[in-house]
């Protein structure tokens, strides 16, 4: 396969393949995303590093500022409840194609990723635990998880009104190393924006229309991949 940067690479799914994970873990990374060229590895969503690891010349787009992927994440965490609330109980066990997440899983998945954002702010940690929680046990339908998805979004508004001088450039660990505090919200906003994306194609996929999906302009100044999957 070629990479958008005309560069040739072989995409490896780690899901149900021990091999491969292992020898991901081997050189240092506990979960994908990952790009390795022989024993070198760049960890994480890291355009840049990708760039310095194979030798090419990179430059990004401004981050939006902190204010604003703080609206468009809050965009998306509403546009999931909203859809989650179309799904009947018997349908949130759809799942990816080729993988094993369900559309239950997913939502609550974008919640909890994003009040993850909230936690390491507060704790200057973000390890890659806090990724792999499972869906609670009590939130059997799509409104459950609708209505954690409001507690999550009253807790991260809560933080921010109460943070309005928070220095967005202080570095905070993560499991795929540091990162100042304005790069974990825009991937935040990211990844749940790509998860969002995904939620609506099941949807999509079992016969339902998704209820105001988000458009273009608000997905614009995220880094999102060119493809849904």
């Amino acid at each position: 396969m070629l990479s958008s940067w005309g560069v040739a690479f072989e995409a490896v799914n780690v899901a149900g393949n021990p091999v491969a994970l292992a020898e991901l873990k081997r050189l240092g990374a506990p979960l994908v995303p990952a790009v390795t060229v022989g024993e070198r590895i760049v960890h994480g969503w890291n355009p840049r590093g990708f760039a310095e690891l194979l030798g090419i010349s990179y430059s990004e787009e401004p981050r939006l500022s902190p204010t604003e992927l703080a609206e468009r994440l809050d965009r998306v965490l509403q546009a999931t409840q909203r859809v989650l609330r179309q799904v009947p109980t018997g349908r949130l066990d759809a799942r990816i194609p080729g993988g094993e997440r369900t559309i239950r899983d997913l939502s609550y998945h974008i919640f909890r990723l994003s009040l993850v954002f909230r936690d390491a702010a507060i704790e200057d940690r973000f390890p890659e635990a806090w990724l792999l929680e499972k869906v609670p046990t009590e939130l059997n339908t799509g409104e459950e998880i609708a209505r954690y998805g409001a507690l999550v979004r009253e807790r991260l508004g809560e933080w921010f009104t109460g943070h309005p001088e928070e220095p967005f450039l202080r570095p905070v660990q993560t499991y795929y190393g540091p990162q100042s505090l304005h790069a974990l919200l825009e991937r935040t906003a990211w990844h749940a924006a790509q998860h969002f994306r995904q939620v609506c194609a099941l949807l999509e996929g079992i016969g339902i229309t998704p209820d105001q999906p988000l458009t273009a302009e608000d997905y614009a100044g995220l880094p999102l991949p060119a493809t849904v999957w």
